[in-house]
């Protein structure tokens, strides 16, 4: 039983990446505006049904690799130590994906996507898939913090982290001249928390 359910769900996964991948073929080389879910469909050999079954929208479709590689983020954090300093483990988080991410990703698929990185309808649900991910990531920072104001400041962290990972793959995007590794630890140092440095420095008398 837990066989055929694997099986299913490794079909499932297969589906939902050539829906994916022919979203983006096909905006890069029609433009998105022109794309519909019909063509994206054909191209990937299934019915406009069974699209509709794994996403809402071309958008959605389009923005589906982006989207799994925040889903790993979330569960590289959740796998950390629960006593590390949130920013340690989620700027270990970033480090990991970027690596397992970017620095073996297929040349054609980050070729394609930055050709589409500015376009208004792909950014709007960027910006709502961030703001998704980060409702689950603040809740999972609260679960490292202490005091009243945990709730709040676990908002804060997420929305920062995210923030600045966003930023540091447009920037990589937009200015490919350096590794997007260092382009990302350069990013998150650059926005460590006042808090967290102040952490880090030793006491007074060392």
């Amino acid at each position: 039983m837990e066989e055929t359910t694997g099986l299913r769900e490794r079909k499932k996964a297969a589906t939902r990446l050539a829906l994916h991948q022919a979203a983006l073929r096909l905006a890069t080389e029609q433009g998105l505006d022109r794309v519909t879910v019909e063509a994206i469909a054909d191209a990937a050999n299934v019915s406009r049904r069974t699209f509709s079954n794994y996403f809402s929208s071309k958008e959605e479709a389009l923005f589906h690799g982006d989207t799994e590689r925040l889903r790993r983020l979330l569960q590289l954090i959740r796998e950390q130590p629960s006593d590390e300093r949130p920013w340690t483990v989620l700027s270990r988080a970033a480090t990991r994906l970027t690596e397992e991410a970017y620095l073996y990703a297929d040349p054609s698929w980050l070729t394609r996507r930055r050709q589409l990185r500015g376009h208004p309808g792909l950014a709007a649900h960027q910006v709502a898939a961030y703001v998704a991910i980060e409702r689950e990531l603040a809740a999972e920072i609260a679960l490292r913090l202490t005091g009243a104001d945990a709730p709040l400041r676990s908002r804060v962290l997420a929305a920062t982290f995210l923030a600045t990972v966003r930023v540091a793959v447009q920037q990589w995007f937009d200015q490919p001249d350096r590794p997007l590794l260092d382009v990302v630890r350069t990013a998150l140092a650059a926005a460590t928390p006042a808090a967290t440095l102040v952490d880090q420095r030793a006491p007074v008398g060392e």
